[in-house]
């Protein structure tokens, strides 16, 4: 299964000058769980709920004073969408992520979510067995 096949595609985005107030705004206005912050249309970080309840917690500033610039922490982690979601969920364990973005040149096509990955595992398991019975046919066939 390639990541554009369980990808989200309309992404909520910040604008890289945009205030921790505005991300907020968009996470609880579209229900969503983080924003990817933008600078034009390049992704530059990704800003989660979890970041703006410390952020807000920690810093004893208004919503308002706080710029999401400083908090879309580097590196974003990026894939392809046609990547296979094998190879993104393996990524999402080695880098401690539970969020990547997928891009297409520099601009954001969508976004993978662990939830994503896990709502999808016997749909993986399937593919995954049955590319294994396949290849044991290929291999039958030959004399192996």
């Amino acid at each position: 299964m390639l990541v554009r096949e369980l990808m989200t595609s309309d992404v909520v985005t910040v604008g890289i000058d945009a205030t921790l107030d505005d991300a907020v705004g968009k996470l609880v206005t579209e229900g969503v769980g983080s924003v990817v912050v933008v600078d034009g249309e390049t992704p530059t970080g990704i800003v989660t709920e979890t970041d703006a309840l410390e952020a807000a917690h920690e810093r004893g500033q208004s919503l308002g004073e706080i710029a999401v610039r400083d908090l879309a922490h580097p590196p974003l982690v990026t894939t392809d969408p046609d990547r296979t979601v094998q190879r993104v969920a393996r990524t999402m364990a080695e880098e401690g992520v539970k969020k990547v973005v997928v891009t297409e040149g520099l601009s954001v096509a969508g976004i993978v979510t662990l939830t994503d990955v896990v709502y999808h595992v016997a749909d993986l398991r399937k593919e995954a067995a049955a590319a294994a019975e396949d290849l044991a046919d290929r291999d039958w066939q030959r004399g192996g």
